[in-house]
């Protein structure tokens, strides 16, 4: 029988030999398409290609790529330990073919891999093509000599559109296209079913197991298909579903790789049964996680990192349901590495990374999932109609962290469903608070430069240059000029100025014609990329299209700036030694005062690990290393090591930029000439932007060493005060600080004797009301956290009583009422300190032998004390 990791290299080896370049597995992150939320098939990291964007230094290849579908319009999470086949992580195996060879070859290679290479027979095998598809058609039956019985056309869906069919497949509403041939695989008359085609075929008998794409039309707006000048084929087969027909069983959760997640599971959860769907569920979900955590996706509250938290908690929520209330699933990265590390090093090089993330998200949710759950049974008892309220389910999610799907997913348990247009009215009326309560709203003036040449950037090597003026705008409108004192955007055919990009800011500096114009520029960006747009005011003369001007960057900003910006290189190969590869820029902003830096991790970074941090990066600096710039094709620059941004989009053309062996990476901004010439890197802050995301600012040069000098004088000073040397400061302020809290422990004991002093006191102006002794005081001088200790002494003294006490500190007021037990069945404390609160402006209540309340109007505590007497009098009357 063969293994999981042996069907998925045999796959490889066969089409390396069949001139195929093995390209390894992209990120789940895809680098070249926004619209996905994660790669979800083979072709992904290839879409340029077909579309002719980027070219390759190879025209055929092959993968084992890794694919997750929970998110978006691809998203089989609600399936997932309900079905034999559905997953949110999985492998496709698949061939390309960029303008090679098309259906011939590409047929020829699928039936001779599936029944020679791996050995399926031929008689269990049945083909599909697009019904007009006669070209592919003649090649599976007049050349590869397929049985016709096990062969059929299939159309366009019935009442569909032209060509929507299941056997024709296109990028999107445009574009490439073309007609597929789908394989499948006959499980036998055991199981029910029917082929391909036929009423019967969403049973299990027949199932998919590769589907051949032919791309060779591109269908324009108007729906026209036009032949492709190079044809090409895309292909993919599910390794789980392959790995199921070659070891003889139904399931894909019975396949070797899946059995040996479930044991893992079952050993960690404590289960026996190891056909119990938690334990499928489990094991699906560690692999998602898993590989999303490798590539860079962290838990958070929206977009992949949501994804991510969900497919946690479905998990963990499993887990309970095993009985499991401890963290567990962490605790299964070892059988993954186990089963998939060989085929996937990034994992292994991370695993204990991606535990200790998965741990730290089992205790944040672990906190609420008891409650919630809780809270869930109760409200599934109150429902008669089948149906969790909209409300119920929103409710879980907003205060005990419950996506939706997870409630779906209980609700499914119990043969119910959840309202979800509901919830999403619920969830749409909180992001509609969200946006009233925010003043924050970002504005697009909507200018648009129109000109019809580019800027030629010379910034890289100069800082002073000149000239001349293509467009001038003001107030969004384009002008002939500029007078004296006017504002607007001057834009030039060629500028040293460079213009605000990668989170580096935009030059400032001055701009000057011959005729004595001069343009203060406050700001330098860029639109299409290549359209350069001075922002600033005229401070002298006029300006007019055509003129010629000598531009001047501010030379002290400009260099400032780029200290920062290659600090910020150093920064963050230093986090990923540090901290670990999942460091990831999430976004970054360096101007001359400061560099900022957002990065992927999962927690605060400790005071240890930023002083190493710090140390590294200036220990770089110290090295001295000179930094260079080349310009590389994409590829090379990845094949050389450069760091490359998860969703950004590249140009085919990169600049990279290199600190000696430390730091390579993609980058268009300015920089230092060595890494020596930062001078000096210190760390002002660390903190928390959102989940998953962490902040450091930093400053270099110049403010790095006006920073140090800084604290060097406080210290000075602190030492002075104390009497006490620098070396020594730090022990002499932890001196006072334990004599501080002695000393206001002391004081609590004495104000604590004082009010017991004053108890004492004030029995003797008890009164009795119908036989019941009542004493009301305010207690001048007394803490608020005394009242509590006083009150107690007196209701002790009295024996049987009502003690109502006000204490007032500035506007505030404090009352704090009480009856002793032998009257509660008459009398409640709580409904007198409610009733006296009202005369001080504020509100409280309390149990029956004990109540607090707080208000704002001191002035009111002589009326408030008046109501005990009157309180009780009514009261037992």
């Amino acid at each position: 029988m063969k293994t999981s990791a042996e069907i998925r290299q045999a796959f490889l080896d066969y089409f390396a030999e069949h001139g195929h370049q093995i390209v390894d597995s992209s990120p789940l992150v895809p680098a070249n398409d926004p619209t996905l939320l994660f790669t979800n098939a083979g072709m992904v990291q290839f879409k340029d290609v077909f579309l002719g964007k980027e070219k390759r230094d190879y025209n055929r290849a092959t993968t084992s790529q890794r694919c997750v579908r929970a998110g978006g319009k691809h998203n089989d999470l609600e399936n997932v330990g309900y079905t034999a086949r559905h997953h949110t992580f999985f492998e496709m195996l698949g061939n390309f073919s960029f303008g090679d060879y098309f259906k011939e070859d590409a047929i020829r290679y699928a039936w001779e891999f599936l029944t020679e290479t791996l050995g399926l027979p031929a008689d269990k095998l049945w083909v599909t093509v697009y019904e007009d598809d006669d070209e592919a058609a003649d090649i599976w039956l007049k050349k590869i000599g397929v049985n016709p019985d096990s062969f059929s056309r299939i159309g366009d869906k019935p009442g569909g559109k032209q060509y929507e069919s299941d056997n024709f497949w296109s990028m999107g509403d445009t574009g490439p296209c073309g007609p597929c041939s789908e394989i499948f695989y006959d499980h036998g008359e055991g199981i029910w079913g029917g082929p391909p085609g036929t009423p019967e075929e969403d049973g299990d008998r027949y199932i998919e197991i590769w589907n051949l794409v032919f791309m060779q039309y591109n269908r324009d707006a108007d729906g026209q298909m036009t032949p492709l000048p190079k044809p090409s084929v895309d292909t993919g087969m599910g390794l789980e579903r392959l790995a199921a027909v070659l070891q003889h069983v139904h399931s894909n959760y019975e396949i070797d790789l899946f059995q040996l997640l479930i044991k893992a599971a079952a050993n960690a959860t404590g289960a026996t049964d190891l056909e119990n769907k938690s334990l499928r569920v489990i094991a699906d979900h560690i692999r998602s996680t898993a590989f999303m955590i490798v590539d860079g996706v962290l838990p958070s509250n929206e977009g992949r990192g949501y994804v991510l938290r969900r497919i946690i908690r479905r998990a963990i929520r499993h887990g309970y349901q095993l009985g499991q209330t401890q963290p567990f699933f962490n605790t299964l990265v070892e059988a993954l590495d186990e089963a998939m590390g060989e085929a996937y090093p990034e994992l292994r090089k991370m695993k204990d990374q991606v535990a200790k993330v998965l741990k730290l998200e089992e205790e944040r949710f672990a906190e609420t999932l008891e409650h919630g759950m809780k809270v869930l049974e109760d409200e599934t008892e109150k429902v008669n109609d089948g149906v969790i309220p909209g409300e119920v389910a929103f409710r879980l999610y907003d205060t005990y962290g419950f996506p939706v799907d997870l409630t779906a997913d209980v609700a499914r348990e119990k043969e119910m469903q959840v309202d979800i247009e509901g919830f999403e009215k619920e969830m749409e009326a909180q992001r509609q608070r969200a946006r009233d309560a925010s003043n924050f709203s970002a504005t697009d003036t909507g200018e648009k430069w129109e000109v019809d040449s580019s800027t030629s950037f010379s910034g890289y090597e100069l800082l002073e240059d000149k000239g001349t003026v293509m467009a001038i705008y003001r107030d969004g409108q384009s002008v002939e000029g500029l007078k004296k004192g006017e504002e607007g955007v001057v834009i030039l055919d060629r500028t040293p100025f460079y213009a605000e990009s990668g989170g580096q800011v935009g030059d400032s500096g001055e701009l000057k014609s011959e005729s004595g114009a001069t343009f203060t520029v406050t700001d330098t960006r860029k639109q299409n990329g290549d359209i350069f747009g001075h922002i600033g005011v005229l401070a002298e003369g006029g300006l007019s299209l055509g003129d010629m001007v000598v531009t001047n960057v501010d030379k002290q900003a400009r260099m400032a700036t780029e200290l920062n910006h290659s600090a910020t290189h150093l920064m963050h190969a230093a986090l990923r030694e540090i901290l670990g590869d999942h460091v990831q820029q999430k976004g970054s902003l360096v101007d001359p005062e400061r560099l900022r830096f957002d990065f992927s991790h999962f927690e605060p970074v400790t005071r240890e690990e930023l002083t190493a941090i710090e140390r590294l990066v200036n220990a770089q600096i110290r090295d001295n290393a000179t930094t260079e710039t080349r310009l590389m094709t994409l590829e090379d620059a990845k094949q050389s090591g450069a760091m490359a941004l998860f969703g950004e989009k590249y140009d085919d053309e990169v600049r990279v930029l290199r600190i000696g062996d430390f730091s390579v990476e993609l980058c268009g901004g300015t920089h230092v000439d060595a890494a020596g010439d930062i001078g000096l890197f210190r760390i002002t802050s660390e903190s928390g932007v959102a989940s998953g995301v962490r902040r450091i600012e930093a400053v270099t040069g110049e403010a790095a060493i006006d920073l140090t000098e800084s604290q060097e004088n406080q210290l000075t000073a602190i030492s002075g005060m104390l009497k006490a040397s620098t070396d020594t400061v730090s022990d002499k302020v932890e001196q006072l600080l334990t004599r501080n809290r002695e000393l206001e422990k002391e004081l609590d004991r004495l104000k604590s004797k004082m009010a017991a002093s004053a108890g004492s006191d004030l029995i003797s102006q008890a009164v009795e009301i119908g036989g019941i002794k009542v004493l009301a005081a305010n207690l001048e001088g007394v803490e608020p956290k005394s009242l509590r200790d006083t009150l107690d002494q007196l209701k002790d003294k009295l024996g049987s009583g009502v003690v109502l006490l006000a204490a007032s500190n500035g506007e505030k007021v404090n009352l704090i009422a009480g009856v002793t037990k032998d009257l509660t069945d008459r009398l409640r404390a709580g409904d007198l300190v409610r009733i006296a609160a009202e005369k001080v402006g504020g509100k409280g209540g309390g149990r029956p032998d004990m109540a607090q309340a707080g208000g704002s109007n001191p002035a009111g505590i002589p009326d408030a004390l008046a109501m005990a007497e009157t309180w009780v009098a009514e009261t037992i009357n």
